[in-house]
């Protein structure tokens, strides 16, 4: 028999190699490759190009019947949101983030909420006890039963999936679940075939089914590519100041880009079901440099606010400090403002800053920051009832953005009655320039 030449894969983002590397040239990840041994020698040949092997079944896409995947609510509509909907029956979802965010927690709750509307739970709890578990549910007052299991063998779990067939099986973490003969925990081969192991049973028995995946330090899921490749949809939790975004990164069965917002309290993740109103709520009014953006981050529109601030420098050169956005925009728009509006900011120290701790690179809050370092250097306030979003070009001009027509019906439900835009949005006389924005503004403000 022909031996097998052994491969290396990169654990970080499964690049492959013939030999093990101290470096790996994809992610630049150190001592990040593990052996991956091939799973089976493939047959010999009978004869024939291809070993005498003939092709399977042929079905013409006219021949193939529409059906819409039955969807079972979390019982948490921020989460269903980030999923399309909720739960997919025989959809596979794959849930990161840093250790202690909340993965743990939320997902004990959407267990308990689908218990509650009579499905049955399976959790695989392959990192915590089962006392461990107890006392979470305890704090966060589950009452429903839920089928808990601490066999994290893969081939075990999708017999149990097999058996009882349950509504939703959550498995706490991937990195936990074994293969027989793939080698230890964690490992490329271990996750990767563990991964399809389950995959594979969620469809044959129609369970959904949630992964947690471990993080590597640059907040991608450990493990191999293919896993994210393999699962239906991939999501993740990150924390935002005093808020947890779950954010959907790929969706099979929806639109990739949605966010869900929550806030972590005592008894677990509680959804924010306005988050511009949340992300607004500090916000002082009257005070130069502050304004209102209507934004979107993914596929949701919020009001944020952009701040800036500036001071005459002490220094040869004055310091340009951006937080929560791309600062070569910033640059951009300040450079339109020198140059358009002939507004001095050579010797002042700008800063710009988008309150709440999200960070967005959104074309569209380039006019917001331009009446924001406007406001701050000629110190005067915009009104309250002003929400601004355009993007801001080389020639001054406002161009249009993505969603506009989201945006104001976000700022409308908010109570934003002066919306200050580009052209072309129905309803809205729009502004074409960043020196007409000015006019506009300050002449709704009476000064």
């Amino acid at each position: 028999m022909a031996k097998v030449a052994a491969k290396y894969v990169c654990t970080s983002c499964g690049y492959q190699a013939s030999k093990p590397l101290g470096r790996c040239p994809n992610c630049q990840a150190w001592n990040s490759f593990e052996e991956d041994m091939p799973s089976a020698v493939a047959p010999k040949a009978r004869g024939g190009a291809y070993g005498g092997i003939t092709g399977g079944k042929l079905t013409p896409l006219s021949g193939v019947g529409r059906r819409e995947e039955p969807r079972t609510s979390s019982g948490i509509l921020e989460l269903d949101r980030v999923l399309g909907g909720g739960l997919v029956a025989g959809g596979v979802t794959l849930i990161g983030g840093e250790p202690g965010i909340g993965k743990s927690t939320l997902l004990l709750q959407v267990a308990d909420r689908v218990a509650r509307a009579g499905g049955t739970v399976l959790y695989v709890a392959g990192e915590e006890s089962l006392e461990q578990i107890r006392l979470r549910a305890d704090r966060l007052g589950v009452t429903a039963e839920i089928q808990l299991t601490r066999d994290t063998r893969a081939e075990h779990i999708a017999g149990l999936m097999q058996e009882h067939r349950p509504a939703l099986c959550i498995v706490d973490s991937i990195q936990t679940v074994t293969v027989e003969g793939e080698g230890a925990p964690g490992g490329v081969a271990q996750v990767r075939d563990g991964t399809s192991m389950l995959t594979r049973a969620a469809k044959e028995t129609g369970t959904a089914t949630v992964l947690v995946g471990h993080v590597t330090k640059d907040g991608t899921v450990a493990g191999p590519k293919v896993m994210e490749h393999i699962v239906d949809t991939t999501v993740f939790l990150e924390t935002v100041g005093a808020f947890r975004l779950l954010r959907s990164v790929k969706n099979r069965f929806g639109q990739a880009g949605e966010l869900g917002v929550f806030e972590m309290r005592g008894e677990g993740l509680i959804a924010v079901e306005n988050p511009s109103e949340a992300f607004l709520a500090e916000r002082p009014v009257g005070v130069p440099g502050s304004v209102v953006a209507a934004t979107v981050d993914g596929q949701r529109p919020m009001l944020l606010e952009v701040q800036a601030l500036a001071s005459k420098t002490p220094y040869p050169n004055a310091r340009r400090v951006v937080v929560g956005l791309d600062p070569r925009r910033v640059d951009v728009v300040l450079a339109v403002l020198e140059r358009r509006l002939d507004l001095t900011l050579g010797g002042l120290d700008i800063y710009v800053n988008l309150a709440g701790g999200l960070k967005v690179l959104d074309p569209g809050l380039d006019l917001a920051i331009a009446l924001a370092v406007y406001s701050a250097v000629v110190g005067r306030a915009l009104p309250g009832n002003v929400a601004v979003f355009g993007e801001v070009g080389l020639a001054g001009e406002v161009r249009s953005t993505q969603a506009s027509q989201r945006r104001a019906e976000e700022a409308g439900r908010a109570g934003y009655t002066r919306l200050v835009v580009p052209p072309g949005l129905s309803g809205h006389a729009g502004v074409k320039s960043v020196e007409e924005a000015v006019g506009q503004v300050w002449q709704t403000a009476g000064t």
